[in-house]
């Protein structure tokens, strides 16, 4: 994909839009007054023609200038004193267009844009640009999206608007494509269930086929970074729409930018590994890949009833159980590590440190995607968990130890402060460095965000109240740890994990005759044939 590319980022680039400070300081109003008198203080427009001209009057595009300037030598004196510095032996490109910042989901609806604002905010003040390549994002094309999903749904999608919707749920090709209705529907859903009704999860809005492509954009070009080598991280917080289905939207997602990633690595790379951090289960992803052993999808989300009402935590899906689509080559290749509400810090760091290890231990991927949902942070306005951002970012520490191409995602989370506090901290982590403890307030433009006792008071690392009881008991999360690895066994001994390149169908069955020939023979070889022959028997074994 064609990106304009940036070695060194700074405050002139396409990326990073400029902001004025919030207050003046003594010397541009000195500034100022040199630039309309002259040295004695006269007025320079009063001299005659013969003297110098005076200096024209400080105009609109002086004072940009000069704002830009003094922002760069603040935030240069802040790279200074963090020591903000380029990672040493690999690199991180930063993907991004400002132009998604500008969408409005509806008034009441969590989805909040301006949550990238604030990111970005951040890291630029932080200086965080100089640590990283910094890509400016272009739009998808169709074909791309494509790769994944429906034409008749790409085709909607970069048609829809408020102003199409009506007309384009009309055209037989799309209209075939709405859900039934009901009585007791308290949204009117229309092709794709995309919806105008107020209250709808994904509504049609202004700008929207803008939106779609351009992350997803992003999100492909940073995959293409990953697959030629140009980058060992590649970040896109404005990705990771891990809802989407291929012919449907869903939970705020339209384009499953995840899914094509994952299909333009799987060129490159024999497996990839998805991991997904967000609050809620990443069905689309894994429901793509559930025949794949490929692809190894992992998600860490909350599950069970919501309230008292028995309502299940959206989508509902990712129990226990389910581990991808059984009597297929993809059976054993999905865990799920459903969790109650209100697990803290030290739970989690336990179940994801055990499970994940595991998984890579056995799996053995090429490339890891680490969906970072931020709504599985304490205080979110959906979410139930009670993490705090520092546990939420060793979760991109661990995965970044190991040392497999990366590319970090962002997702969920409706709680826009604390959103961009946790993905400005991550990407401090993807390049090495560490940020302080309050943030540089007088380089953000909206500081209001995150002052006062309710934002955090200014600091990058507000503790969260526990809000939820933690129902979360520690031997349940170590029976979970246990039945998993179980599960992992499968995958382990799977000949998929055995090759080294990009596998194909006659060397797949080549390695599966190489391994049943290292069976013993027997009564054992006999069951084992039987029981591939009747994968869904009633006793096969689990």
């Amino acid at each position: 994909m064609a990106v304009s590319h940036t070695p060194r980022a700074d405050l002139y680039n396409g990326i990073v839009q400029t902001w004025p400070p919030q207050n003046r300081d003594s010397n541009h109003a000195s500034s100022r007054s040199t630039s309309h008198n002259g040295a004695n203080g006269h007025n320079e427009e009063s001299h005659s023609a013969a003297q110098t001209p005076g200096t024209p009057r400080f105009n609109d595009e002086d004072d940009r200038l000069w704002r830009d300037d003094e922002l760069n030598r603040k935030i240069m004196e802040n790279v200074e004193e963090y020591g903000i510095t380029r990672p040493a032996g690999y690199k991180v490109s930063f993907h991004y267009n400002s132009q998604v910042e500008d969408m409005h989901f509806g008034k009441t609806h969590p989805m909040k844009p301006w949550r990238l604002t604030l990111t970005k905010h951040l890291v630029l003040g932080c200086g965080l640009q100089y640590a990283m390549d910094t890509f400016e994002a272009v739009s998808a094309t169709k074909e791309q999206v494509r790769a994944f999903h429906d034409p008749d749904y790409v085709d909607f999608l970069a048609e829809v608007s408020p102003g199409t919707f009506e007309e384009l749920c009309k055209m037989p090709r799309f209209a075939s494509h709405a859900p039934p209705k009901h009585d007791y529907d308290a949204v009117d859903l229309g092709p794709f269930n995309l919806s105008t009704s107020p209250g709808a999860d994904c509504p049609v809005f202004d700008g929207m086929s803008k939106y779609l492509f351009l992350y997803t954009g992003a999100t492909l070009a940073a995959t293409n970074q990953l697959t030629t080598n140009q980058s060992d991280i590649a970040i896109n917080w404005s990705g990771g729409l891990h809802h989407a289905h291929r012919a449907e939207a869903s939970g705020f997602c339209y384009i499953n930018d995840i899914v094509l990633s994952i299909v333009d690595m799987l060129r490159v790379y024999p497996r990839v590994l998805y991991v997904d951090i967000d609050v809620h289960h990443g069905d689309g992803v894994e429901e793509a890949f559930q025949r794949q052993p490929r692809v190894m999808t992992l998600s860490y989300h909350r599950y069970g009833p919501y309230d008292d009402t028995g309502h299940k935590f959206f989508p509902g899906t990712g129990d226990l159980t389910d581990v991808g689509l059984k009597g297929t080559v993809g059976e054993h290749f999905a865990l799920n590590v459903p969790i109650p509400s209100g697990i803290d810090d030290r739970q989690y760091k336990y179940l994801y440190e055990s499970i994940t290890g595991r998984t890579i231990e056995a799996f053995k991927p090429s490339a890891i995607v680490l969906q970072c949902g931020a709504d599985s942070l304490g205080g979110d306005r959906l979410g139930q968990f009670n993490i705090n951002i520092k546990q939420h970012g060793e979760c991109v520490s661990f995965v970044k130890n190991m040392g497999l191409p990366l590319l970090l995602l962002g997702g969920g989370g409706y709680t826009a402060r604390n959103v961009a506090r946790a993905w400005c901290h991550e990407t401090a982590l993807a390049t090495d460095n560490v940020l302080p403890d309050n943030i540089p307030m007088d380089l953000v433009p909206r500081p209001e965000a995150f002052m006062g006792r309710a934002h955090g008071e200014g600091k990058m690392y507000p503790a969260f109240n526990r809000l939820h009881v933690n129902d979360c008991k520690d031997s349940d999360l170590e029976y979970m740890v246990k039945r998993l690895d179980n599960e992992l066994a499968y995958v382990r001994r799977s000949p998929w994990v055995k090759t080294e390149q990009l596998p194909r169908n006659q060397a797949m069955d080549e390695i599966m005759s190489v391994v049943d020939e290292e069976m013993k023979p027997g009564e054992a070889e006999r069951e084992r044939r039987w029981r591939e022959r009747n994968p869904a028997g009633r006793s096969e074994l689990r």
